[in-house]
């Protein structure tokens, strides 16, 4: 078998834009909540090995707001900048971010993230980029533990009786 050099590559080696769609075990209100609540960023945004102190994030909830943040590691602080350029709650949140990581400075990132109804489950779609290949791969592996941190709030919120959430 021969491959013919000219074809298209897949679109996960090509697309320079990172897509993910994740179901968490909660309404719309309280998954949106995650996303634009100071104490509550503080708590899962990140990969495992990061932490957010709570002093170090800023929401500010409308257009042109401020959404900042640092993840901390044994290695140091990096900070994360965004400025909101779409906010319609509990459906949408996206902006363009400035962020200092590990890998290198990036700015003009877009990050879009839509919040989809199903009742008592929501489903967040999430696009980001452009990214490098490298970036991606590490952008796609962080946003996942981050939800994986989400998901065990809920569990742990919900054994009480519903979303106990500060």
């Amino acid at each position: 078998m021969s491959i013919d050099p000219t074809a298209a590559a897949p679109a996960d080696l090509t697309d320079p834009e990172l897509f993910l769609s994740r179901a968490f075990d909660a309404p719309r209100d309280v998954v949106f909540r995650f996303f634009s609540e100071p104490a509550l960023l503080a708590q899962w945004f990140g990969p495992h090995a990061f932490h957010v102190p709570t002093n170090s994030v800023v929401v500010e909830p409308r257009v042109g707001g401020r959404f900042e943040l640092a993840m901390t590691d044994e290695t140091g602080s990096f900070p994360f900048f965004g400025k909101i350029t779409e906010y319609d709650p509990p459906e949408l949140l996206a902006m363009v971010i400035r962020a200092e990581t590990g890998m290198g400075d990036i700015s003009d990132l877009r990050l879009r993230i839509q919040f989809h109804d199903h009742g008592e489950r929501t489903r967040v779609t999430l696009r980001q980029g452009p990214l490098e290949p490298e970036a991606k791969r590490a952008t796609d592996a962080g946003w996942r533990e981050s939800f994986e941190k989400i998901d065990g709030m809920l569990t742990e919120d919900t054994a009480v009786s519903g979303p106990v959430l500060p």
